[in-house]
């Protein structure tokens, strides 16, 4: 395998066919996307962790070519983590470390407690997990996005997604990112996705199940990650610093804001090789 090349395949999960794809060498990486994202949603990002990482992507299912043998039906959190655990059977040999970025480290860290030793690292960047927080900050933000799966509904994407940014604090205004990106507008398909994610996994997060408590006992060592500019106060920063109160270890703050992992790819994909290091690695919890 050279690190310019993708490689493609499907594994059939219980109500699904997952689409993954596969580019570099070295360790195994897996990267969770936020939101809408499908596997080419970090695409400027695998590019410059290849030379260094086996990076595997994937269509969560419900997205892009990740099929459902019902569409109507949405995933829950835990469903999600078994389909990350399953691709990671399929395509690694051993334990991996895992990028989870919003939804994404959600899935982690499920990922981490339902399926002990599959992941060796898990860094959790801005994790969409209320159920981290005490219990009348988690009703809050419970409450905001339940509001934002109504005024979809009512309104349609272009009203819903600036309300999702203010309530994420993702910066919209593109003056904060590295030149050459690749474009990633808004198409058809990312229409579709977002009304699959907005629609179902909103609601896998209003009905999350994770036991907080049960973080603490897993094997995976797990680094809280924030955005550098992601605004304080916005509730995905605060399960971070959260999760890492619930952890006793502390936060890393990572270049960019909350999608950082797309805006800032080069500055991001260093920051992760130094925290995926050997040397630093042994010094985690």
């Amino acid at each position: 395998m050279t690190n310019d090349t993708t490689h493609t395949g499907t594994v059939r999960a219980p109500g699904a066919t997952l689409h993954y794809q596969l580019r570099g060498h070295g360790p195994t990486l897996l990267i969770g996307q936020s939101g809408e994202g499908d596997a080419d949603r970090t695409v400027d990002l695998v590019a410059r962790l290849a030379n260094t990482h086996t990076v595997v992507t994937y269509d969560r299912r419900g997205l892009s070519r990740s099929r459902l043998d019902d569409p109507s039906r949405g995933a829950t959190l835990a469903e999600h983590a078994d389909d990350a655990a399953l691709l990671l059977a399929t395509v690694a040999s051993g334990p991996a470390a895992m990028l989870g970025c919003s939804l994404g480290a959600v899935i982690g860290l499920h990922l981490a407690v339902r399926h002990p030793g599959r992941i060796h690292t898990l860094i959790a960047h801005e994790p969409v997990a209320p159920r981290l927080l005490p219990a009348a900050e988690r009703a809050r933000h419970e409450h905001e996005l339940a509001d934002l799966q109504r005024l979809y509904a009512r309104s349609g994407l272009a009203a819903a997604l600036p309300e999702i940014a203010r309530v994420l604090g993702i910066d919209t205004s593109g003056r904060d990112t590295e030149p050459g990106l690749t474009p990633q507008p808004i198409n058809d398909l990312r229409h579709t996705n977002f009304d699959y994610f907005i629609r179902h996994d909103f609601t896998a997060v209003l009905d999350d199940t994770l036991d907080a408590a049960a973080l603490a006992a897993t094997p995976t060592r797990i680094v809280p990650a924030v955005g550098r500019t992601t605004p304080e106060g916005v509730f995905d920063r605060r399960c971070a610093y959260a999760l890492a109160d619930a952890l006793g270890t502390d936060v890393v703050e990572l270049p960019g804001g909350h999608n950082g992992n797309t805006s800032h790819p080069s500055a991001y994909a260093t920051s992760l090789r130094d925290l995926l290091a050997p040397a630093h690695a042994t010094t985690a919890r």
